[in-house]
């Protein structure tokens, strides 16, 4: 059994087993007050805090130290489950609580993590009063556990887990990941068995680059197992969890010119998973020098993508590459050691303790060179893997550089602003009051010296090696076609080399952007209501390119025959309720799956001979899953998307049919999404799922799930009027 099916097994054990409890009485004991006055320790002035029918909450300070420690506490009230547990995860402790299949995870968790310093280098990179703010939001979260020892969020007290103090180091965790490096390690398996030329051809890289083999490097020694040690590394599932398999970000902003407003548009649908509790919380955060609206995910401090009085902004993923594979030459007589400018030098050893329950404590030496941490160690051939990555550096906690945004006057000073966004790597598009517009592909991202472009692992003896980082990533300010869309694509203009990451040519007539630039033309008006209903579009690019393979011929079996009809005459629209989705997704599936590891969409795929036969398994397939009657094959029970609670079934949200996804810019991840109106805030509209609040028994835990299903919306009230005619629940914190 491997670790991560042991670890589900003794999570759904857990969850199953409430002992005779009535949990939900529990739950309700153990909510969070979200009306009257609270007295807490720690403030200076009363704090106001106005949920409104929707549950987000508008936070009312006087000063910025009480804003943040009242973000902290609201977010204690709302999310300390879901906080302790993310906590848990980039600490390495999850073992504490899970047992020994936790210890692999906890490893890499720490062998990854941030290791200082924590100096100026680190806080003002996310603001100049950096330390100050995370101090104050570490102070109300504890405030919150202080008060609350004793009536804590059902989780804990169903799994006897009592939360630690924050601490301003606790805010700026990084998340353990491996991001482009573990391609590198695929890239050159993929050398070593199809030799440089055909596995670039494979890779089809955009831009373009003739793939050159790293001095030194011999791509045979890449197997499986490196790649392995990579995985470990890979996010956990909260508990119990059901997740979408298919992410992808969307957004734009409409410029002056286009809008019928006169005024920016700014609509944005960054996709994660979507999971109980959603990984987005809406918050409004108002105080002298603040006033800024949007969404955020853990550590939940500032606002990540929303507006404020006078710039609006969203984020899609780059995928910058500011990680890369270093292949340290260790020396034989001693593995400690590893080669470098052709001199022996010691790696660094950290012993670390592991607390394991049901078990005496583990110790384990991680291990780390002069590139980082090394993560692989092959005493056969007298190597080593480590990890070179930006989240190594000062300022690289996810989406905190957000926090000098939220105060940003224009979209000239957002530019300059962004660049202080280190990481995750997002494209930045703002729209400000005075009609500007701008895009910022953002990341710290490396010089990398000698010429290497960072696609394949390079040897760690000196030749190859990271210069410092580049000032000048790709950017516009208002450009001529007056708007600007982003897609997860490749932003890389027209030659500016070396390009901030690769994608690929593979499948590129299908991408997101290709479908968002066929809609919004310049010189088109585009409103409030066409971005609504671009972000909702359901469109199969793909879908209506392999119509094509559907017509011209006719089968004579009927059945086969029908099915064939259906998706010729489809609409290539992936609504809920068609039956030619069901049909031409679960016949996409079936083509690909015998493509034999050949690419998606392989030429023999779509000869009518073979079409006919995957149909066949196509229409099988249906009617084992669904029946016989073809009414029945609706594409939203073949693309659902449940909402279990992270420990018990009585807890689960129900399960929902979904459109679009399979490549649509209706995908499946938009957990959070808004639509600004620069020209009247209060126009705003957004969507979170299932609700803000992570209490089950919340009125506000799942309420929103039914407007996301149906792909609707709520006002993103912003203005004090608009707050208070949306007000439903008034909470003062006072000293």
């Amino acid at each position: 059994m491997s670790a991560m099916l042991a670890l589900i097994c003794a999570f759904l054990i857990l969850a199953s087993d409430s002992g005779g409890t009535d949990v939900k009485a529990l739950a309700r004991q153990s909510l969070a007050q979200i009306d009257g006055q609270l007295k807490v320790a720690g403030l200076r002035q009363p704090v106001e805090i106005i949920r409104d029918r929707w549950g987000v909450p508008h936070i009312y300070a006087q000063n910025s130290d009480d804003l943040f420690f009242a973000q902290g506490y609201v977010m204690a009230q709302d999310r300390l489950w879901e906080m302790e547990w993310w906590r848990r995860e980039l600490e390495g402790r999850l073992a504490e609580v899970l047992g020994p299949a936790a210890i692999a995870r906890d490893r890499m968790a720490r062998l990854l993590k941030y290791r200082g310093p924590f100096d100026d280098r680190e806080w003002t990179s996310y603001h100049h009063d950096g330390k100050r703010i995370f101090t104050a939001y570490a102070s109300g979260i504890n405030a919150y556990i202080r008060d609350h020892a004793n009536n804590l969020p059902v989780e804990f007290k169903l799994m006897g887990i009592t939360p630690e103090p924050w601490t301003a180091e606790t805010v700026v965790l990084r998340e353990p990941a491996f991001g482009d490096a573990a391609n590198e390690l695929r890239l050159a398996m993929s050398v070593a068995r199809l030799g440089v030329k055909e596995a670039n051809r494979r890779a089809a890289p955009d831009p373009w680059d003739d793939l050159t083999v790293p001095e030194g490097l011999d791509v045979t020694l890449i197997t499986d197992e490196v790649l392995a040690a990579t995985r470990t590394g890979g996010p956990l599932p909260r508990l119990k969890a059901d997740v979408t398999s298919e992410l992808g970000s969307n957004n734009w902003v409409i410029g002056s010119a286009m809008s019928p407003t006169g005024k920016p548009i700014v609509a944005n649908d960054p996709h994660r998973a979507v999971t109980n509790p959603s990984l987005r919380y809406i918050v409004h955060l108002n105080a002298p020098g603040w006033n800024a609206i949007g969404s955020g995910q853990p550590p939940f401090v500032g606002v990540s993508m929303g507006h404020n009085d006078k710039v609006a902004w969203g984020l899609t993923i780059v995928g910058t590459d500011f990680q890369d594979v270093f292949v340290e030459d260790l020396n034989p007589a001693n593995l400690n050691e590893m080669r470098y400018n052709g001199r022996m030098e010691p790696l660094t050893i950290v012993p670390e303790v592991f607390n394991v329950k049901g078990e005496a404590p583990r110790r384990v030496e991680l291990k780390f060179s002069r590139h980082g941490p090394i993560f692989y160690v092959d005493e056969a051939h007298h190597n080593a893997y480590a990890l070179r990555s930006v989240f190594t550096e000062p300022g690289t906690a996810s989406y905190l550089g957000a926090l000098k945004l939220d105060q940003a006057q224009n979209c000239k000073e957002f530019l300059a602003l962004a660049m202080y966004w280190k990481a995750n790597s997002e494209n930045l598009v703002c729209g400000d009051v005075d009609g500007n517009i701008a895009w910022q592909a953002s990341a710290l991202t490396p010089n990398r010296k000698g010429g290497w472009l960072g696609r394949l692992p390079v040897p760690g003896t000196g030749k190859y090696e990271w210069d410092g980082f580049r000032a000048e990533l790709p950017k516009e300010y208002n450009p001529p076609r007056g708007f600007i869309a982003t897609a997860n694509h490749n932003i890389n203009p027209k030659g500016y080399w070396p390009p901030v990451m690769f994608k690929t040519t593979n499948g590129l007539p299908f991408e997101r952007i290709t479908r968002l630039m066929q809609v919004i033309k310049p010189g088109r008006i585009f409103s409030m209501d066409d971005s609504r209903a671009l972000q909702r579009d359901t469109y199969s690019l793909r879908g209506a390119a392999d119509q094509a393979a559907f017509r011209g011929w006719t089968s004579k079996d009927p059945n086969v025959e029908r099915a064939r009809d259906t998706v010729a005459k489809w609409d290539a629209m992936l609504a809920k309720d068609s039956v030619a989705a069901a049909i031409y997704i679960t016949w996409r599936r079936t083509a690909d799956q015998g493509s034999r590891g050949g690419p998606p969409a392989s030429p023999d795929a779509t000869e009518p001979s073979r079409v006919e036969a995957d149909l066949k398994k196509t229409i099988d397939a249906l009617a084992a899953q669904f029946g016989s009657d073809w009414n029945q094959w609706r594409y939203g029970r073949l693309h659902t998307q449940a909402f279990p609670h992270p420990v018990l079934n009585e807890f689960d949200l129900p399960t929902v049919e979904r459109r679009g996804g399979n490549g649509a810019v209706g995908a499946d991840g938009a957990t959070y999404r808004e639509i600004i109106d620069v020209s009247h805030w209060d126009n705003s509209l957004t969507i979170n799922t299932p609700g803000q609040s992570g209490q089950p028994e919340s009125p506000f835990y799942g309420n929103l799930l039914p407007l996301w299903a149906n792909d609707e919306y709520f006002q993103m009230a912003f203005s004090r009027q608009a707050v208070e005619a949306k007000a439903a629940h008034r909470l003062t914190l006072k000293p």
